[in-house]
């Protein structure tokens, strides 16, 4: 049993220690635009829209938090994430890979001096109480733009389909292909209904942020 135990505990240091390192790893944006030849065909293209599980547009990732795509690049390389395309990028992608390639998007299409709201807009409706309910802004910031760890995301400004579906695939369970495990956005997620989750989405995807899509040339 002692042996076990010991078994687990290693295997636990281990395991933080490998995610301690990813996230240590520091990125360089210029290595980084070697690396995004299997990005820009999705990401480069404004408007581009995924269809599994079901359409979408992609997510605007230039501007998004260096940490927040580290963390979202390992968490498909673990299978926290789940989505075929995405994890079989990530599998391809070093340590050094996944921060130059963050670095990269987090300074891509940065207008210095851009000055963002405090506070998001005043909601209408039935979104506040969502908002509320939800504890939105006490993860996201006050104006969902400015989280208050750097690896959470900015969410202010985002598409309002792919909002829709991430939300969603929170509250997903047992499936192989699809879904995010996360405690924290699990518990958030499965408070509201599908149609309450699109009205978040909306109203988020309505606010000023960092976000965008730089189109770009799938030819280098």
């Amino acid at each position: 049993m002692k042996k076990i135990v010991a078994f687990a505990f290693a295997l636990t240091v281990s395991a933080v220690s490998s995610l301690s390192f990813a996230q240590d790893v520091k990125g360089d944006a210029n290595a980084g635009e070697k690396k995004i030849a299997m990005c820009i065909g999705c990401h480069g293209i404004i408007g581009y829209q995924a269809s599994f599980p079901e359409v979408y547009k992609v997510p605007k990732i230039s501007g998004q938090g260096e940490k927040y795509i580290t963390t979202v690049l390992n968490a498909y390389k673990k299978g926290e994430r789940k989505h075929p395309t995405m994890r079989g990028i990530a599998d391809s992608l070093t340590d050094q890979d996944i921060a130059d390639i963050s670095s990269y998007y987090a300074n891509h299409g940065k207008v210095d001096g851009a000055v963002l709201p405090e506070k998001a807009s005043e909601p209408k409706g039935n979104v506040a109480a969502l908002l509320t309910k939800g504890a939105c802004t006490s993860c996201h910031g006050e104006n969902l733009a400015k989280p208050i760890d750097p690896t959470y995301p900015k969410i202010a400004g985002q598409h309002s389909d792919y909002l829709f579906v991430a939300l969603k695939s929170y509250k997903v369970e047992g499936n192989a292909t699809w879904g995010r495990s996360n405690g924290v956005m699990g518990g958030v997620a499965k408070q509201f209904s599908n149609a309450e989750l699109k009205e978040l989405a909306n109203y988020v995807a309505s606010q000023q942020g960092d976000l965008k899509t730089v189109p770009q040339s799938k030819f280098r």
